[in-house]
């Protein structure tokens, strides 16, 4: 069983996993906290957020921002924050948009030209890193297909998406999500699902899937601040994403259920998170109560 906490979480744990846990807290001196889900829910601030980033302030924690949600660039993902009362920075903000940009400098670096399935705002954070996207036109090959969560997503942009897929051009997706989290009475369908139709039709899935569970979504923060990943608490909703990339990565995997997951999935998960709790207000409880010991 995960180490659940609660209110009255000594009804779920032994003193023993009690004690292991607390080690584990005690450790950490940098929390990566996942976005939607976790400290609000689509345009509306968790109440318990702004006091969460307090604690972790006052007791010597640092903390970023990592979304998988790419829709946003920084920039524009600075200005929500800021509206919804959060001050960050540039260098506390990490989408997988930025982490697809590193990765294809690195691994396609002759690359300049690609076809974008994504929002303006993205497409936007690739042009500004030097890059074309080129237009839905078949003599337009790309140097690389990216595929994106795109709430702006239009059936021709969709089927050439698949054309060059099907072409064999490089193809990177920025996040696996099946659907975003809202506060509204629809399903977003998110990255992982446009890629799904993309293989259905195509037989061809991403060569690679960019942000979380990829480890390397962690490694900024791990060279920025000097730290370990035994020394990272990865926060997030989802088990697949937030918590499996966390434990790809070696670092401490806390489930929130403030977003996707519902607790009696976070139960029955394998493996299981390292801590479950309600949410990071809950979790700020373990940081405070480690700190005591």
């Amino acid at each position: 069983m995960n180490d659940l906490y609660m209110k009255d979480f000594d009804k779920y744990i032994s003193p023993f996993q009690h004690d292991v846990l607390m080690e584990k807290c005690s450790k950490i001196k940098h929390v990566a906290l996942d976005m939607d889900g976790t400290i609000y829910m689509g345009s509306t601030l968790f109440d318990f957020t702004i006091p969460f980033l307090n604690t972790l302030t006052a007791n010597g924690i640092g903390y970023s921002f990592l979304t998988n949600n790419p829709t946003k660039s920084q920039e524009d993902y600075l200005k929500k924050l800021e509206k919804l009362g959060i001050h960050a920075t540039k260098d506390e903000m990490y989408t997988t948009a930025i982490a697809t940009i590193d990765y294809i400098k690195v691994h396609f670096p002759d690359a300049r030209r690609l076809f974008i399935l994504g929002t303006p705002s993205m497409i936007a954070e690739f042009e500004r890193a030097g890059f074309v996207s080129v237009a839905d036109d078949p003599t337009e090959r790309p140097d690389v297909l990216v595929v994106a969560f795109d709430m702006t997503l239009q059936y021709s942009r969709l089927c050439r998406a698949a054309w060059w897929a099907k072409q064999g051009v490089p193809y990177i997706a920025t996040n696996p999500d099946k659907v975003c989290p809202t506060d509204q009475e629809v399903v977003l369908v998110d990255c992982g699902s446009i890629c799904r139709c993309i293989e259905y039709a195509t037989d061809r899935r991403p060569d690679i899937v960019i942000g979380k569970p990829n480890p390397d979504m962690l490694d900024g923060i791990k060279n920025r601040y000097g730290l370990d990943a035994s020394e990272i608490a990865m926060c997030g909703d989802r088990i697949y994403t937030d918590v499996a990339m966390a434990h790809n990565a070696g670092a401490l995997g806390v489930l929130v259920l403030s977003g996707e997951t519902t607790l009696e999935t976070a139960l029955s998960s394998d493996p299981q998170p390292d801590i479950t709790a309600l949410n990071i207000a809950e979790f700020a409880e373990l940081l405070l109560e480690s700190k005591k010991q």
